[in-house]
């Protein structure tokens, strides 16, 4: 049986070369949780993805998933231990179609073409108008549709945790709906997700228990619905504390 912790923090220290960006973050992720880290821009949100993802090393402290130590792991051991990074602006490769795009998410698989064809599926079915423009290069895509493409991608991966960062940034209201409603459904089959979003209300009222960052660290956890009550937070990122 798989611990229930998927994702496990103690102390993380990280930044870009002498620029200590993340100081002694402690987080847990649970198996089969959406789990959100909300906080205003440059509070190194997406500096602990990366840190998460093996894009950049640690300075100190502890990472372990499943119990197995990943502090000093590359990001392709990382990967192989099932932890996908959608990365905030997409990155897709604009001039592949939607296809290549969504089987570059798997190029380091080693499955049965078969498995791949019913993975699409899954990824079609979840994203229909991936499935319209599987032909059509990536680049011609919507802001809201290279969203998908990108986590239809990340999915490919086979994850056990889909890392997501900036879910909603650029996108309108009624195409983070939709966003919002694949979210749940994946989580509702068992898809453990970390959502990094500055929209607060999106995020909070998606999931289970959140982690608020400011300036590299963790000032305030607790689940997602509890936050959003909470008239500090509200007034902090909501700006809607009533009188």
């Amino acid at each position: 049986m798989a611990d229930p912790l998927l994702l496990e923090l103690n102390g993380l220290c990280a930044g870009y070369g002498e620029i200590q960006v993340l100081w002694g973050i402690d987080m847990a992720v649970r198996s089969g949780e959406i789990t959100a880290l909300i906080g205003s821009n440059g509070a190194g949100k997406t500096t602990l993805m990366r840190a998460l993802s093996g894009l950049i090393p640690m300075q100190s402290g502890s990472y372990r998933s499943n119990s197995e130590d990943l502090a000093t792991a590359s990001a392709a051991q990382i990967l192989s231990h099932g932890i996908v990074h959608v990365p905030e602006g997409r990155r897709l490769f604009g001039a592949m179609s939607v296809e290549d795009n969504l089987l570059m998410g798997a190029y380091s698989r080693k499955v049965a073409r078969a498995k791949l064809t019913r993975d699409l599926d899954r990824v079609y079915t979840t994203f229909p108008k991936l499935r319209e423009r599987r032909d059509q290069a990536a680049a011609t895509l919507s802001g809201g549709e290279q969203q998908m493409c990108a986590i239809g991608r990340g999915l490919m991966s086979a994850p056990q945790l889909l890392m997501i960062d900036e879910l909603s940034l650029g996108l309108s209201p009624l195409l983070v709906e939709q966003l919002v409603a694949a979210l749940r459904a994946l989580n509702t089959e068992g898809m453990s997700i970390l959502l990094v979003e500055q929209d607060v209300t999106t995020a909070l009222d998606l999931c289970h228990s959140a982690y608020i960052m400011d300036m590299g660290r963790i000032v305030r956890t607790g689940q997602g619905a509890e936050l959003l009550a909470d008239p500090i937070i509200r007034d902090a990122y909501l700006g809607v504390l009533e009188e």
